[in-house]
């Protein structure tokens, strides 16, 4: 098993279905204005057989970039174990 992280902006959210090292951004609140020290993002998790984790890592990026800053990162993680509460299976049949 695999679990697949993508951190995005959130508007790309729908497509794909923080805080990082890209900077602030200027707002104004009540006619005043400050720099926001973070840019919004969501995490969106998953987990997969290994035999499409390279699909499902290009579907990300195809539908998540935006060509600019801050576009997010994926991190794909080996999962050790997945376990489906409800009926107690485990591995591939949990997925």
């Amino acid at each position: 098993m695999t679990k697949i992280e993508a951190i995005i902006k959130p508007f790309k959210l729908d497509e794909v279905k923080g805080f990082g090292r890209t900077g602030g951004k200027r707002e104004v609140y009540r006619g005043s204005s400050y720099v926001a020290d973070f840019v919004p993002k969501v995490r969106v998790q998953c987990f997969v057989n290994e035999e499409i984790v390279a699909h499902v890592v290009e579907a990300i990026m195809a539908a998540a970039r935006t060509g600019e800053i801050g576009d997010g990162k994926i991190i794909v993680s080996s999962t050790e174990d997945v376990v489906r509460i409800r009926t107690g299976e485990r591995g591939r049949d949990a997925v």
